[in-house]
This record gives structure tokens, sequence and C-alpha cells, in this order.
């Protein structure tokens, strides 16, 4: 490491956070410092940076020192929209500007998304077919004293919305959905933008020197910084796709979500719908003959009766095999004949049907191939909704849709991620207790020809032991399914102590409901439940209301940010395994398990541990934050594995004994009343 280099990142990070306000934090330092060491090396870093380190600012400083010297774009990747939005709306504006007085010449920094994330103009200006409507009619032609307009008037909500969108899309700069408020249903959307596969590309789109899409392209293959998002890693990692600039260093923030946004973006999806789907629009748009691929789809769906939701271990049956390749045939034959002919026009319809057919035939390849490939395959069916909110298992009554998803990710990221890149990882959860392994080995560290890395763990900035307690209900039964009497009791002890100012993380949707519902009737402060407004008003009710509390599931475990007391408690109904019934998690625990390794800690333990440290971040996220985080599943204090899930977490100080907690949870709301009291 460069100590010229490292002197000019620590004083550019000086000078940025003396000007932005804030506070010198060793932990950013000492992040900073890795950051630089990595790209100046070229070494792989994971790097664990609890909450209140400012790790934004550790690791962009770095990157646009970097940026000034390479002839690359670095990259910058998050799992949400939320941190994707921080970052360019707050972090680096902000950041840029206290710094430039210190640099060279101007950072250029640009956002990039999936093509589907823009409006499309060729769309807008009707050069593709509408989407199916199945509500209805979009527009009507408009009647004025019985002379009939040219012009079509919408007549339902989403023709509004489409409206709306049509018009937007003629003044827009970026033409990118988050810049469109208030937002439109994902209907709408889709009837004006275009997937990767329907666009007709550069060469041949009419409308392709104005293309939203290809303009943030252009500019971000010129940019000193790009931010970007984990699916689109996925993409040009697994189909080698120029989806991104060519770059030399990637930040990877938010790693801890780094496997399952990948898995996510690479599952396919088989099902009669879908094969159905492509037929029509084959017979739309194109002169291709689909009557043997629209019996294939019933010889699909056929096949796929009487089969159980879940995991096909010996992958397909001879019957499905059959099917599938009688499907995969059929597409091949439509897309050889749908085929333009030479010096043709583009044409957005045909392009769409094509696009359609060739999914289906991707999908039919990989599922043929799976065993082979090391890809899983398992069937499932959407769950019917119960009146109480909650959902109730699959309707196996319903047709199947088969999906296949890679059993491991390791080897394509290591491929096409690590390979010819400098690569930091980091997030506030990446180790368990001191070990990086576990997450290491998942995205494709460990074994065999693994690069290099380095892991570091740089420590918060809170107090925990003295900010905040574990306590964890050793006395309770172990959880089964559903939401015991006891633990109603016990969460009603503990909101009674705290006076509310409750964040209430949850299992299921009908744990979160059930919850509410049963404590509405206990307590006199108000309880908040997760789908009875939008997140971000709840959230921000629940912060500014002390003793309102909020119960929910996994978004709130992982996207919620309130400090001070109105949030002192944070409940946790469960461990957060994996579902018994998930099927890629059984497939991969039986993988580890048949190596020789214990498919249980490697797998659903160490997954548990991450989203448990997660939820339990959630308490303490200021200096000055004082709380209790309430574990209800004795598992943590009674079994072999509590140990490990324990050593995942914030060293809080932890108790089991009911009558301390409740006693500092009273204190709490003592001093949360005399708080609010005396602003008011």
């Amino acid at each position: 490491m460069s100590k010229d280099t490292t002197g000019e990142v620590l004083e550019l990070l000086d000078t940025a956070v003396a000007g932005m306000g804030g506070q010198n934090r060793p932990g950013q330092h000492e992040m900073a410092r890795q950051v630089t060491q990595a790209i100046d090396e070229g070494k792989h870093l994971l790097v664990q940076a609890g909450t209140g380190t400012g790790k934004s600012l550790a690791y962009l400083v770095p990157l646009i020192h970097h940026s000034l010297e390479s002839t690359k774009p670095t990259l910058v990747s998050t799992a949400t929209l939320a941190l994707q939005s921080q970052i360019v709306g707050r972090d680096l504006p902000r950041l840029l500007k206290t710094l430039q007085p210190q640099l060279p010449r101007e950072v250029d920094v640009a956002l990039l998304k999936g093509r589907s994330n823009y409006v499309c103009l060729h769309k807008t200006g009707g050069g593709f077919p509408e989407e199916e409507d199945p509500a209805g009619a979009l527009f009507t032609l408009g009647d004025d004293h019985g002379v009939a307009h040219p012009s079509p008037a919408p007549t339902s909500a989403m023709g509004r919305e489409v409206v709306r969108l049509r018009e937007w899309a003629e003044e827009t700069d970026t033409g990118d959905r988050d810049d469109l408020v208030p937002g439109v249903s994902d209907r709408a959307w889709r009837q004006v933008s275009v997937t990767s596969m329907e666009c007709l590309g550069a060469q041949k789109c009419p409308v392709a020197a104005e293309c939203f899409s290809e303009r943030a392209r252009a500019q971000a293959a010129v940019a000193d910084v790009v931010i970007t998002n984990h699916a689109m890693l996925a993409i040009a990692a697994f189909e080698g796709l120029a989806v991104l600039p060519d770059y030399d260093v990637v930040v990877i923030d938010e790693a801890h979500e780094l496997q399952d946004r990948v898995t996510g973006a690479v599952t396919g999806q088989l099902s009669g719908t879908v094969i159905t789907a492509a037929v029509t629009a084959a017979r739309k748009h194109t002169s291709a003959s689909v009557e043997e691929l629209a019996q294939a789809a019933r010889a699909f769906e056929q096949s796929m009766e009487g089969v159980p939701s879940g995991l096909l271990a010996s992958g397909l049956n001879e019957e499905q095999e059959q099917a599938v390749g009688r499907v995969r045939e059929a597409c091949r034959v439509a897309l050889s004949d749908s085929k333009p002919e030479p010096g043709e026009t583009a044409d957005g319809g045909r392009q769409t049907a094509r696009s359609r057919l060739m999914a289906v035939l991707t999908v039919c390849e990989r599922l043929i191939s799976a065993p082979a490939a090391g890809e899983v395959i398992w069937a499932s069916r959407p769950s019917s909704f119960s009146p109480s909110g909650g959902f109730s298992p699959p309707d196996e009554t319903a047709p199947a849709t088969l999906n296949v998803a890679p059993l491991s990710v390791a080897g394509r990221l290591r491929e096409g991620l690590f390979d010819g890149h400098t690569v930091v990882l980091t997030s506030a959860t990446l180790a368990i207790g001191s070990e990086f392994g576990p997450v290491a080995g998942a995205l494709g560290l460990l074994g065999p020809g693994a690069p290099s890395w380095t892991g570091t763990d740089v420590g918060s900035p809170f107090d925990y032991p003295r900010q905040g307690i574990l306590y964890v209900a050793k006395d309770l039964p172990k959880p089964e399914r559903g939401t015991s009497e006891a633990q109603l009791d016990e969460i009603e002890a503990l909101l009674k102590a705290s006076n509310g100012g409750a964040l209430g993380l949850f299992s299921s949707r009908r744990a979160a409901e059930d919850a509410a519902d049963a404590m509405r009737t206990r307590v006199d402060f108000p309880i908040l439940c997760q789908g009875e407004s939008s997140m971000s008003s709840l959230v921000k009710q629940f912060s500014e209301e002390p003793d309102t509390c909020l119960f929910g599931t996994m978004s709130l475990w992982q996207g919620v940010d309130v400090p001070g007391a109105a949030c002192r408690l944070v409940l946790i109904d469960r461990i957060p395994f994996p579902r018994p019934d998930d099927p890629l998690m059984t497939a991969r625990t039986r993988a580890v398990a048949k190596a020789g390794g214990n498919g249980f800690m490697s797998v659903a333990a160490t997954h548990a541990a991450v989203r448990l440290a997660q939820g339990a971040g959630r308490l303490i996220r200021a200096a000055g934050d004082r709380g209790v985080v309430a574990v209800l599943d004795s598992r943590l204090a009674t079994a072999r594995y509590g140990g490990f899930l324990r050593a995942a977490l914030p060293p809080f100080w932890s108790t089991t004994d009911r009558s301390v907690v409740l006693s500092v949870l009273g204190r709490l709301a003592e001093q949360s009343a005399a708080e609010e009291l005396s602003a008011g």
C-alpha cells in the first residue's frame, strides 16, 4: 500500500467529514485504509462495518480517489433501491460538493439499472403492441355530441396511469421509473417499458438515439463512479452480457444479500400460462405456426398434474422431460419461422413474440440439463389469501410452475465477478463471530482455485454492552407453528413495561397480524401492522409517536432506521431459519451433507445468524440510543447452535432474567415520557 495514497485518501475523508458536520470515527478511518489497500494491491476485501461506522463515506472516498486516476469506471452495487437512492441522491452529492476544492477535476457519477426500469420511447410512440389488459380496455374512442374523436380516452385507472406515463415520457430527462412521483402500478409500467429481450437493440430501433436506457449505458461507460445493483452484477456474471461498463473495482454494499439477490435474478420459471402467452404473442405478431407449441403446452400441464409442490430431488421424471423437450423443440421451430426477412423493418410486436419464445426455450434447456449443470428444480403453486391476511399452504389443485436455479452461485461469481476485478464486499453483518468463512464460501471465495481475500471487522462506534440488552425468553416453550399464548403473554408483559415504543419482527405475516390483533385488546397504545398502509407512512408514524408499536415481517428486519426512544424495544418472535419446505435451501443443505459437511449449520444456521443480526441491529442506531432486544425463542439459549447464532449479534449485555428486563424497560419508558414532556 502506498503511504502517499493512504494519506491522500484519509485527508480527503477528514475534509469530507468536517465539511459535512460529522465526527471522526476510528472504524471509518480503518475501513477507508483497508479499502484503499485492497484497491492498490488488487486484493479482494470483506469488511464488516457496524451501524454508525459511516461505511458509505469510508468506501466512496477511496473509490473517488481511484477513479480520478483510472481509465475505467468504478462500481458501487446495492441490494435495495433505498440505499441506491440514498447514495445517488444524498451521500455522493454532499460528498462531492465538500471535496470539490480538493479534487483536480469534477467527478462524473452515473446511475445504471436494468432496461425495464426505463420508459421505452419506441413503445410510447406506438412501436410495440400494448400489453394484455385483463381488467378491460385501457382506452375507448372519446365522444363529443355524437362526433367520434380519433384520440382515445382512458376508461380505467390503469388507462389514466398510462396517459400520465406517456406525458411524462415527453418531459423526463432520465426516463427512470424511480423519478416518477407519484409512482404507478407494475401493470401500467409494463405498457411503456420493455425487457432486455423485447428491446429491438440500438442497431434496429428507430429512436435509439433518444433511448433513455442506451443513454444511461453510454453515460456509465465514461463515468468515474457508476451506481448499480446486485441483479445487474448477476446478469453480467451468469449470462456474460455487457450490461455493465468495463470496470476495474466494485464495492458491493449490503453484501449479505448478494447470494440471495443473484440467485433470484437468475431463477427461471416455466408454466402452462407462460407457454400459452408465448403462443398468443406469436400468433398475433408473426406468421409462425404455433399449433405444435400450443399442444406441447397442454402436454406440459398434464405432466405436472398431481406433482406436489416442493423440491424435485431427482430432477424431471420421464413424462416431464419429454413434455419439456417437446416445448423446447416447438419453440425452436417457431423462432426459426418468425425470423424477419433480410432488410425487413424492425417490428416491436414480432420482437415481443420472439422474446417470449426465446425465454421459454432458454428455461426448457436449463430444466433438461439441470442435474448436469448443477441446478435445482422445484414445483410451486400460488398460495391462497385467507380472510385473516395470512397465507395458506400452496393450493395443490392449481397448475404448477417449474422453477430452476443454481444449487450454488459460488463458481459463477468466482468467474464472472471476482476474476479480473477488485471486489470489496461490505455490510454490518458479514461475519459470524470473527469468522467470514460462511459468507465467503457461499460467494466463491473458498475451496480449490479460490482467489485470495482478506476479512476485517472495523467495529462500531456504539458501546453495545452499555446501550443495549439481549433478553432471551429461556422459559418459553419451543416455538411451534403460529404464535402461542405463552408468547402473546410475554409480548404483553414486555410492551406494558416499556409502554410501547416496540418494533416487532415476526417470522410470517400471519404471526405479525395475530400478535397485533391480540395486543390491541390488551394494551392502550397504538399497534401498527405491516400491510395496513404504505411502509414509509407506517415507519414515519412509528418514529414520530414514542409509544406507538410497529409489527411486521422481513422487510422490517432490514429496512428500518429509527434512532431515539421511539424504538426502545425490538421483539423477535423466533429464530429466522429458512422455511423447512424451502426447496433451494433444502437442496443446498443436502449437498453440503453429501460432501461430508454439516448442512444445517452451513446453510440454515448461517442464514438465520445473518438475518438475526440484521433484526437485532434495528435497536441501536445512534450514540444516545438505549433499549432491549427480546428474542421469544428459547432455543437461542438452550440449543447447541445457540452460541453460533449469538456470536453474530452485536455484543449486548445479555440475560434470561425476565424481572431484570421488565425493570429496565420501565425505566426506559419513564425516560421517554420525560423527554416527550420536556420537548412539548
